[in-house]
């Protein structure tokens, strides 16, 4: 398209159709105000010429970032999606003369605490990856509040299978950090009501994992039952018959960071990411895209006030002597 910009130069060029046929131009006054509207009709057409070839030309500037400093952290949630999450969620009996309280799905309870998450704090970076029996990324780190909040609603559609594989879906999460700068605080934000017991090689890669990209690694542990062990009472000499207490000891046992917390209704899974969000509260250098911007429409709109401005001059002008 740049190649029709000699196009614009046509106004320069005199036509004889411009010329008026008269009988002795001495005769005619001297006239510089017509003079200086013929050459602002000139040059007027020439920059509107320009300007519609440079718009079909498409110009743009290019999308870049910009680095800034904010306080967050990068997180990657992997979220447990087998069909135990959607079972309802365990609530303390209503005292007598109450009404009992509405029942919610674990899944429910899940999605609406870390959708807190992500607005509360938007300069964090979240990746988002679903498992049960193979990890499903979601969506890979993005400073994109909506994008995140659209892959937690999605994981609502349709029911899990009612198997798990913990460490497919850990490896997954993991590997989100893999090639990317270290700019700040790190975590993996695991939320499941079951357990898992890993085989030695598994627990190698999870652990050399963690500790190769430095990452915190926190727990939220939704209770399945009124049976299921408290957590964050366990320690390491715990019996490890039970998969959520092999997997608790696990994660006990590795170099890195890690918290579980317990939540047994909505209240202390609001209370747990809640907490999550002030520990990861740090220093941390982020990146904001800037997307790409057109200056056709521009173009275009300065070209059409040209043409406007270009009729009214052309009727100024005399096309005949009568």
């Amino acid at each position: 398209m740049l190649a029709l910009l000699p196009l614009a130069l046509l106004p320069l060029v005199r036509r004889r159709s411009d010329s008026l046929t008269y009988s002795w131009i001495e005769w005619l006054p001297h006239d510089p105000i017509g003079r200086l509207v013929l050459r602002s009709w000139q040059w007027l057409a020439v920059f509107t010429i320009t300007f519609i070839v440079v718009g079909l030309a498409v110009p743009i500037q290019s999308e870049t970032r910009i680095e800034r400093i904010g306080r967050g952290a990068e997180i990657s949630i992997l979220m447990d999606r087998s069909s135990s999450m959607d079972a309802e969620i365990r609530r303390n009996a209503p005292k007598p003369g109450e009404q009992a309280q509405p029942t919610q799905s674990k899944n429910d309870v899940a999605r609406k605490a870390l959708t807190w998450l992500l607005h509360q704090r938007p300069q964090n970076r979240h990746a988002l990856t679903l498992f049960n029996t193979a990890a499903i990324r979601v969506v890979p780190f993005s400073d994109d509040v909506a994008i995140v909040q659209a892959g937690l609603d999605a994981s609502d559609i349709g029911r899990g299978v009612n198997k798990t594989n913990m460490g497919l879906g850990l490896l997954a999460a993991i590997a989100e950090f893999d090639g990317r700068s270290y700019t700040g605080s790190r975590a993996i934000l695991l939320v499941s009501d079951g357990g898992a017991r890993l085989d030695a090689k598994m627990r190698a890669l999870i652990k050399h994992g963690l500790q190769r990209n430095r990452i915190n690694l926190y727990f939220i542990y939704i209770q399945s039952d009124p049976n299921s062990p408290n957590l964050t009472l366990v320690g390491t000499d715990a019996d490890a018959s039970r998969e959520d207490v092999a997997l608790h000891v696990f994660f006990e046992s590795l170099d890195s960071e890690y918290r579980v917390f317990q939540a047994e209704d909505p209240e202390s899974m609001a209370a747990a990411v809640a907490q999550i969000d002030q520990l990861q509260n740090l220093p941390l250098i982020y990146y904001q895209s800037v997307p790409r911007i057109a200056y056709s429409r521009a173009c275009f709109i300065v070209a059409l006030a040209g043409c406007i401005i270009l009729a009214g001059l052309t009727a100024t002008r005399l096309e005949r002597l009568t």
